[in-house]
């Protein structure tokens, strides 16, 4: 049986290989590395990076263009469907490129665990006459990266926290908790909530050079959060961010 391996790699820096994530890569026969264009090479770079360090001498790079969701679609729901559904017909035809026996493995940014549909896709892919076995190898997620970048603890003593999107934070401060980790945020929803009593600790490019950190009561900080989004994204062409908001109960 084909056997796949969905590697968490981190947050950009090749540092966040895990022990366990470096030796799986080192026995994968195939590498699917997804291209985004010219404007987020630097994404397949640092998966050609990982590779270079910890493949296998005799492991293949398979490159593919990764299919873009249509953004303009009303209907949010129907069209990550309709993306998942065009993304798992590429991830067939990698996977066909297996031999029976051999290995491949997906390079994952952040954790597969963690607002990443890597894992729900492949089920969509697995039939009864295409069958694989999928390995997990978990990574460092954004948020790890955020809390250790500013040497703050994610939650508060005895009380639970909410990981959510920024669509789902416009809709409303989530009941009964006081800290919120708000992800997949391109609207800049930080900007559109009451700002009173809440903190912000607002990261982009974790564990990278370019890394980016502010943080600070969210009514001081948020107009020079929204400027510095806006000036990394024009001069790097892409830009992923996570930030943590905080306020007493």
């Amino acid at each position: 049986m084909r056997e796949l391996l969905v590697i968490g790699i981190g947050t950009g820096n090749p540092d966040h290989m895990t022990l366990e994530g470096v030796a799986a890569l080192a026995r994968a026969d195939i590498v699917f590395v997804p291209t985004k264009g010219d404007e987020k090479a630097e994404l397949a770079a640092v998966r050609r990076e990982i590779c270079a360090r910890h493949a296998g001498a005799s492991a293949r790079i398979m490159e593919f263009p990764l299919p873009v969701r249509d953004a303009a679609n009303p209907r949010y729901e129907a069209g990550v469907d309709d993306w998942h559904a065009e993304i798992a017909g590429r991830y067939r035809e990698l996977i066909g490129a297996l031999g029976e026996g051999q290995t491949g493995a997906f390079l994952v940014w952040g954790d597969p665990g963690l607002y990443d549909s890597t894992l729900r896709i492949l089920e969509r892919v697995r039939t009864e006459n295409f069958a694989f076995s999928v390995k997990v190898v978990p990574g460092i997620t954004a948020i790890q990266a955020l809390t250790a970048a500013f040497a703050i603890p994610l939650n508060t003593i005895g009380n639970p926290v909410t990981i959510t999107t920024g669509r789902k934070l416009r809709e409303g401060w989530p009941d009964g908790v006081d800290s919120v980790v708000v992800m997949l945020d391109g609207q800049k929803s930080f900007a559109h909530i009451d700002p009173a009593g809440l903190r912000i600790w607002w990261g982009a490019y974790l564990g990278m050079e370019k890394q980016v950190l502010i943080e600070g009561p969210l009514a001081e900080v948020a107009d020079r959060i929204a400027v510095a989004r806006d000036a990394a994204r024009a001069a790097h062409g892409w830009i992923m961010d996570v930030y943590l908001l905080r306020r007493a109960l």
